[in-house]
This record gives structure tokens, sequence and C-alpha cells, in this order.
């Protein structure tokens, strides 16, 4: 049989996931000499033998790769043989340009948690325990290669214990760069909100337990960042936490200790099961059941909980000793990026926690918990965030280079190298000045971490965003996008589809191209251009911005375009809301146009149908108003009201008015306010229908923030499907938290 040596070149995610190894094992059992090698494009493989060998070889590496290993590149050739003795695993070669990918944070596995849980073990009750299948990854790198030496847990020196796992490579924490023990890695320490120790290691976790169960908080540090943790069950506490976060009404996050206490509080099908307790691990929104509560502070008025199941190993340990939900929410101050730093920590959450447990294993970066939803029996992300970022889209072709900034709410960037395009976790809403912060900080980790530097910048066509402000300051070529084009497009990169589409693109606020506030549009999308072919109906917002705050502004702006001034005489709940000097300003404003600005936002007509039927005037929240609308609706209702579909210099207009006539006739009539919602969301679901049979393209994508609403997405989903391919995303959020993949692909096809 003819020998030969065949040499594989791997980029992927192939580092840090046990391949090495594997590869090892593979090459051992079908006497294989030769090599594998990390590198900053991903492994280099040489391997000799048997071309039979070889090719069963490659066979096995391609069908039977470790559970966090995949492949984007996977290339091989035959060459003649050198004489390899042995195979070896070699040290990383750091030459070359980074193609290799950095895996997310990746939840403990099983193996781990029954070593934790082990006394026989020498890593029993170890808060750091980890291997090549878990553990911290994106949290602790510095740069790539993924080797110890450029991750924060350089400064711990391996026990020799350790450090044989760590150099055999048949076992399963060969080249765990994280790789600990009581002996030699990080320890958990408790202190006082005063910086007092109260103890360290299983004793700090025990008096952690004793802390929470007495109604205390405590801000724990995670993986990517601080976290505020009380006992879900003590209205007091969870109350308090309220208070001294400043968050009104927001839900919190919740904790359980394991996968059968959470199904007493919430149900729980197998897609859900599959989600809470897949590697990403994220919070998931789950429907609350009426016979097993927890605190009424923990999500007031809202029938879903936000859950999710220990991670980490700290958690693990910490949550068998509780044996309750907690609140684990972010540890910030509502609405900033959550911190990270333990000297930060200290200075702002000092009178949110009343204790710290804190570990002595660096964060190089902020990562907060991502947040999913079941729709469609699917996996559907809201936040992507820890165990997804920075897990790149790969698309069709090589791109420029790429940075681009994100929107102004729920922002994220992206950059773009070769055919893959990395997109950050979470940031937040820019308007903060420490979310702008981290904005620039990701910018610049980023382009350390990938070695990149961008040839232009693509960002959001406001004027007025701050990343907008940042790109104009850049010195870059710049590439300008509009936001519901960038909404569109990455929900076709997302399904990679390329053809001509009917883009369905609704939200709260986005700039459009004559200058107005866009959130209902129709447009026939490609990657590079967009025609907007329809919209709804404009009405006036009263004071901009804080008409999101206010659902009533969206109703009085509604009301004064139907019936003029004798709006302010109508019987209606945001009228009443106000006191007469708020009647003559909002009057004023209306009739003499001060501070007032055209829209055609989808997700302000939620607000003012939310507003109307008396749910809510003002919000705690952003999308507050909207969510309740969908919580009282009943899916298994079909009733809807009349529209009409106008055409006005070209462009197909959604004429609301007949369905806000008949939301006050039902009023009057003392319809529930959960039929009206009921028929306000079917309306919508015809109203696309409509819209999809006069424009007749195959394809339709539904993208926007709006389209987190579970009962609009699946309704116009069935209805639409019985005719056109419908698209909606998979694995970028549909709202802003996906418009940095749009903007750079928009830009890409504009170079």
């Amino acid at each position: 049989m003819k020998s030969s040596r065949l040499k594989i070149e791997i980029e992927g995610f192939v580092q840090g996931v046990g391949f090495r190894p594997f590869v090892y094992r593979i090459a051992k059992s079908l006497n294989l000499n030769g090599f594998i090698k990390n590198t900053k494009g991903g492994v280099l493989i040489e391997v000799e033998g048997e071309e039979k060998k070889l090719r069963e070889f490659l066979k096995k590496l391609k069908n039977e790769k470790p559970p966090l290993a995949s492949y984007h590149f996977f290339n091989f050739y035959f060459l003649d043989k050198i004489g390899y003795k042995d195979f070896k695993i070699l040290k990383s070669d750091e030459k070359g340009e980074i193609k290799t990918l950095i895996l997310p944070d990746i939840a403990t596995c099983k193996d781990c948690i029954r070593e934790i849980f082990d006394k026989n073990d020498r890593r029993y009750l170890y808060p750091f325990t980890n291997c090549t299948n878990c553990g911290p990854r994106f949290s602790i790198i510095e740069k790539l290669p993924y080797d110890r030496k450029n991750t924060t847990m350089k400064v711990f020196k391996m026990c020799k214990k350790c450090e044989e796992e760590y150099k055999n490579p048949l076992n399963r924490r060969f080249h765990a760069e994280p790789i600990a023990c009581k002996v030699c890695g990080p320890d958990v320490y408790l202190y006082d909100e005063n910086k007092n120790l109260i103890s360290n290691g299983f004793e700090a976790i025990k008096k952690t337990k004793e802390l929470i169960k007495k109604g205390l908080i405590v801000a724990l540090k995670g993986i990517g960042g601080y976290q505020l943790l009380c006992d879900a069950l003590n209205d007091e506490a969870v109350k308090r936490l309220r208070e001294r976060k400043k968050r009104e009404e927001k839900p919190f996050a919740l904790m359980f200790p394991s996968l059968k206490i959470l199904k007493e509080y919430v149900y729980v099908d197998k897609i859900s099961e599959i989600i809470l307790t897949s590697p990403s691990s994220p919070i998931l929104l789950l429907k609350k059941k009426e016979n097993k509560k927890v605190s009424e502070y923990v999500a007031p008025l809202n029938p879903y909980l936000g859950c999710m199941l220990p991670y980490s190993p700290l958690h693990h340990i910490l949550m068998k000793e509780l044996n309750i939900p907690v609140v684990c929410t972010s540890g910030n101050i509502s609405d900033e990026p959550i911190t990270y730093i333990d000297e930060e920590a200290f200075e702002k959450l000092k009178g949110i926690a009343d204790y710290f447990l804190i570990h002595t294993r660096e964060i190089k970066r902020y990562v907060d918990d991502s947040v999913v939803r079941v729709i469609l029996n699917k996996e559907y992300i809201i936040r992507r965030a820890r165990g997804y970022a920075p897990t790149p889209i790969i698309f069709k072709e090589n791109l420029p280079k790429i940075l681009a900034v994100g929107g102004h709410l729920k922002n994220t960037i992206a950059i773009s190298k070769g055919k893959k395009i990395f997109i950050s976790q979470h940031i937040g809403d820019l308007e903060k000045e420490e979310s702008y912060k981290g904005f620039l900080k990701i910018i610049e980790d980023f382009k350390k971490i990938f070695e990149f530097e961008p040839e232009f910048i693509a960002h959001d066509a406001h004027p007025e965003y701050l990343s907008t402000k940042y790109a104009k300051e850049s010195g870059k070529k710049l590439i300008p996008v509009y936001h519901h084009h960038a909404h569109i497009v990455s929900c076709m990169v997302d399904n990679e589809i390329e053809d001509e589409v009917l883009g369905i693109s609704w939200d709260g606020t986005g700039w459009g191209k004559d200058g107005k506030i866009w959130g209902g549009e129709f447009l026939i999308c490609d990657y590079k251009n967009f025609e907007r072919i329809g919209k709804f109906r404009e009405f006036k917002l009263l004071g901009g911005d804080k008409a999101i705050k206010e659902p009533r502004r969206s109703a009085i702006g509604v009301l004064y375009e139907i019936f003029g001034e004798k709006a302010f005489e109508l019987d209606l709940e945001p009228i009443k809301s106000l006191n007469e000097n708020e009647k003559e300003i909002f009057k004023k404003m209306l009739i003499k146009n001060i501070n007032t600005f055209w829209t055609s936002s989808s997700g302000r007509i939620f607000d003012a149908v939310s507003s109307i039927i008396g749910i809510k005037q003002k919000i705690s929240y952003e999308g507050q108003a909207a969510m309740m609308l969908e919580w009282i609706s009943d899916e298994k209702n079909s009733e809807f009201y009349n529209f009409e579909i106008k055409e006005k210099d070209g462009i197909l207009i959604f004429d609301w008015e007949e369905m806000f006539v008949k939301i006050i006739e039902d009023l009057k009539k003392g319809v529930k306010k959960q039929i009206i919602a009921s028929k306000f969301h079917n309306t919508l679901v015809n109203l696309m229908w409509e819209f999809a049979n006069k424009v007749k393209i195959k394809n339709i994508f539904l993208s926007g923030g709006v389209f987190q609403n579970k009962i609009l997405l699946e309704k116009s989903y069935k209805k639409l499907s019985k005719k056109f391919n419908v698209y909606i995303h998979q694995r970028i959020p549909p709202n802003d938290n996906g418009i940095s993949l749009g903007q750079i692909i928009i830009a890409a096809r504009n170079i």
C-alpha cells in the first residue's frame, strides 16, 4: 500500500475545545506520524502513513469532532513523505494573520459538574473548575492564539497535578487554558460593603447563602461581570433591590438551582429545556405557572419570567447550597453596562449591595447574559451576549475591512475580516455616558484582539446618534446606512438570501430618507439598495424622545390626526390623564408644530392603542406598553378591525383611522381590553397579508423590534406562509442589536 503525507489546514472553532488531543488520539489509533499545532489561522496538521489510513483519518476528523468544535474552512492535499517518526503536538505558531475564532464563554459541562460535587475528587466544591469542553473564553482572552499566556489566567502558575493534566494529550484538560484547582487557581472572597474581608473559599460561599436567606443583597462576580442576587421569594428583599437599583417595573432575571425546581414555577417544553441546558445557557423567557409563585416584585404585571440555570461552577455551588430561586440581575445602575472591574464594583454598587462575593480571576471584558424567547418552536435571540458573542457570521465572499458602529439603542458594533463578520456583545443604549464609554472600549478591544484596522466605517444615517458622531470624527471613509434597510439586510444575511425581497421593517424609531422618523415600513430590498413602497400613515409625535416614555403622547398625536382639536374633549384615558395646563401645552404644540415630529412608527401605534384602552400612560422601561398589549391578547381570537390601504405619490399607506375609530366604539360598548388588543394584533396580520398580495414578491422578511412580539410574529408567519416564503431572525436579534450586521453588508455592497 502506497504511503504519503497529508497536509490539512482548518479554520473555525478549533482552539480551546479539545481539538488537538482529539486529533492526537485519532493519529495514534491509526499508527500515523506527524504533528498538529495551533496557528493564528486555526490549526495545521500533517500526518504520514498508508493512504487508506490517511483517508480514514480524514473521515474521522470530519465526522467525530469534539462537541464545541466547528469548521469554517477545511483544506487538505497529499504530498510526498518527509519521514516523521512519531505524532506530536507542537507549540503554537504566532506568525501570520489572525483567522482563528474565539469561542464564547461556555456553561459548565456535565463532567465538571460531577467532579465539583464528588467528595473524592480533588476539585470538590472548587468554583473555577473547567476543561476543554467548558468554561470562560471570550471574557478572559487578551489576544490570539488562545494560549494560557494570552489570557488573564497567566498570573496563576499551575501546580504539578494541573500541569500533568494540561500536558497529557489523552486528558480532557489537555491545553484547557483556564485550568486550575484549589492549590494553584483563583479563589473567592466575601467582603462587606466597606471592603472588610469576611471569609474566603467555600466558607465565603456558605456565608453568602446565609446572607441571601436573611433577605440581604449580594453582588457576585460572575463570568462576564457582577450580578446582584437576592431571595426571589422574599418580597422585601426584591422590593429593596428595585428601590436601590432605581428600577421601577422592568423584570428581573431569575436563576434556579435546577431544572426540576425551575419547572415548578414556569412551563417548560422540550425546546426550552434544550436551550436552558445548552452550552450558551441564556436567560429564557418562560410563562409563569399560577400554582407556585416568586415575589410579585420580580416581574410586575408580567406573565413571563426570565429564567436561567447555573452556568459557572461558582453558580452551581452557591445555588445548590441555597436550593431556592434567586433574582440574578446585572450588577449596574439601571441602563448602564454591567460592572466587571472589582474597584468599580465597590464604588458603583455600594448602596445597592450589602455584601460582595468576588474572585481573583480578572475579567478582560464585560459580557452580559443573553436573552432568548421560543417563537415558532425555535430559539429566537433578543439580546446577544454571553454564550453567543463573538461567534461570527460567515459570509459567502471576502469583505472589505469595515467597522459598523450600530444604532443608538441596544447598540452592538461589528467588524468584517475576510468572510467573517464578528458582532460584539450587547453594549446598551448610548445615551448613557457609561454605555458610550463601553462602546469606545469595545471598538478598541475588537481592533486589538482581531488585529484589525478598518478602512471604512458604516454608521446609521441619523445625524444625531452618538455612534454617527463617533464615525464622523474617526477620519475614516464613511458609509451612511438607513436604519430600516439595515434591519432587513441583517435578517437576509441571517437566512443567507440575497435576492430582491419584500422587507417589513417595524420598530419604534429610525431615520428616514425624508428626514422624518420612520418605523412602519414596507421596503423592496437587496444588499445594496432599498425602495420604500409602503408605510404607516403618519401622525405628529409630541416631544420626540419623550413620547417613548409616555404612550399617551402617541395616543394624543393619533387622536389629533383623526379629530383635530376635538380630540381634547374625548372621554378617553390619555386625555383624562392630562391636567388643564398639560392640555393647553399639548394642544398648542400640535396646532403650532412646536417640538412635534411626523412619524410612521409602528411601535408608537402600539403605544397609542395601549394608552387609549387604558393599559399604560407612562412607562418605566422601553417597550413596556406594547409588551403589555401583547400579554393581554388572546392568540386564539380571530376578530380584526377594517382598514384602508391608500396610495399617495406612488407609496402605499396603511390608514389606521377606521381601526382607531372602531377601537373607541368598542370601548364605549364595554368590550374587554383583551378582545380589543387581540383584534388590533389580527388587524396588523391582515395588513401584512394585503400588502404582500399587492406587491407580489415571493420572499418576505420580518425585522425590527416590533417582531419581538410573539403573538404578532407567529400569527403573521403562519398566515403569510400560506402563499409566500417567510423569513425571520435566527442567530441575530430582530431589534437594534442586529443593526451592525446589516450595516456591514450594505456598506460592502456600496464600496
